[in-house]
């Protein structure tokens, strides 16, 4: 062979200096697996000179019993004369230490095409992969707390695309999280649900502030579900405009809050109003009726000789006519009219915008047909009653409507003294 002339020695020593100034450990080795060239950084890896490492195998640098994929991947390329690709997991012996390196490895040819060795490139990917490991790591982490936490989570962006949700908000919409992610919330939802919730979602991109709304959502069984829904603006890591969701489930609260304001204006035994809610209410009429110059009249009813009921057939048997004439009463009622228990046998009715002679009518008919009741039980024989009925309608020189129910109260009154089962208007 001739020696190297001046020319082709240049190009080697810059072709030496392009490879050892590449970060990236290159090298090449021959049939047997030992190296016959490697750059500066494999130089630098070893800790050796050239001369120290050309003719060494692998053996010497690792511990191969910790490094399985580099001489698989080494016997592949030169058995099989094929390119291969892979990842590895190497224990460089100098270093005390494991590295995982990103390797592409080809086999070297002679002229006659016979394989004479390998020659191969490798990227340190160790910082890399303990970072994608870190994220990957926390990534488990905040979905396994995003999907335990009672709430539905998720983001949106200004197109209205999903960009996240947890298992709640799959399993809310009857999907998989990964067939929702990437779609439009008109493609998951009916478009009239969807429209809904986005009303809120246009407030925080409009405004860029965080929003605490009530909203709410039908299922296909018709049943209404509560959610209280925070909304906080957010700009995505390709910087587009977009939000992210916190939605709490609080039906049961609502409807515990429904039953709260109920027991609060209802009687719990005839379901009638309680005397709070009627006195609030007849307030309200009171003004309007002054202000307007309208007629107003008030009923109090009172059932006669309750105590006598209640002492010959018991306490169950007086609740049960109480009941019964609650009943009696409200379905006497126009939609107009209030009603309400006002304490232990009395009940009183408001009737807005009507007469004291159309007021006399209607409670001579309440009467009539509370002395029709006939109430059974478990005693003997059936229990009959009648009412007392005090009638008063507002005047012009009425101050409030304390005074209107203590006229209708002292009617009540008259009506007892009189003899029963009758109707008094003052």
């Amino acid at each position: 062979m001739s020696p190297k002339n001046n020319k082709d020695t240049a190009f080697d020593n810059i072709r030496n200096q392009v490879l050892d100034s590449i970060d990236s450990f290159i090298f090449t080795k021959d049939l047997s697996g030992k190296y016959t060239y490697a750059n500066q950084a494999v130089l630098d890896l070893f800790d050796k000179k050239l001369d120290e490492v050309v003719g060494q195998s692998d053996e010497v640098f690792f511990d191969l019993k910790l490094s399985v994929q580099l001489q698989k991947n080494d016997q592949k390329v030169m058995a099989l004369g094929i390119r291969v690709d892979s990842e590895e997991t190497n224990y460089i012996k100098v270093l005390n230490e494991t590295r995982t390196y990103r390797s592409v490895k080809k086999p070297l040819f002679d002229e006659q095409g016979n394989i004479t060795g390998m020659c191969g490139i490798s990227t340190d990917i160790t910082a890399e992969k303990i970072l994608q490991a870190q994220v990957a790591e926390q990534k488990n982490l905040l979905d396994t707390i995003l999907n335990n936490i009672n709430a539905h989570v998720y983001m949106k962006d200004s197109d209205r695309t999903f960009l996240y949700v947890n298992s709640q908000v799959a399993e809310l919409f009857g999907d998989e999280a990964e067939n929702i992610i990437g779609k439009k919330d008109t493609e998951v939802l009916p478009k009239e649900i969807a429209d809904h919730f986005y009303q809120s979602d246009s407030v925080v991109f409009k405004t860029q502030e965080r929003q605490v709304i009530e909203e709410t959502a039908t299922d296909d069984e018709g049943n209404i579900h509560h959610y209280i829904s925070t909304k906080i603006p957010f700009l995505s890591p390709d910087k587009r405009s977009a939000l992210i969701g916190f939605s709490t489930e609080v039906t049961e609260l609502f409807l515990l809050k429904e039953e709260f304001k109920k027991l609060a204006t209802i009687d719990p035994l005839t379901k009638l109003f309680n005397r709070r809610y009627f006195t609030e209410q007849a307030d309200k009429e009171f003004i309007r009726a002054q202000r307007y110059k309208l007629s107003m009249t008030l009923i109090s009813i009172d059932i006669d000789h309750f105590k006598s009921i209640n002492d010959n057939y018991g306490h169950p048997a007086g609740d049960k006519v109480l009941v019964a004439v609650s009943k009696q009463l409200q379905d006497s009622l126009r939609q107009t009219d209030i009603l309400a228990r006002i304490g232990g046998e009395e009940f009183s009715i408001l009737l807005p915008e009507t007469s004291a002679e159309d007021a006399m009518v209607f409670a001579e008919r309440i009467r009539a047909e509370q002395e029709k009741l006939r109430i059974t039980g478990e005693w003997q024989g059936e229990i009959t009653l009648s009412v007392s009925i005090g009638i008063s309608g507002f005047q012009v020189d009425d101050e409030a409507f304390d005074v209107l129910f203590s006229r209708a109260d002292k009617a009540l009154y008259q009506a007892k003294k009189s003899g029963r089962n009758k109707v008094s208007y003052l």
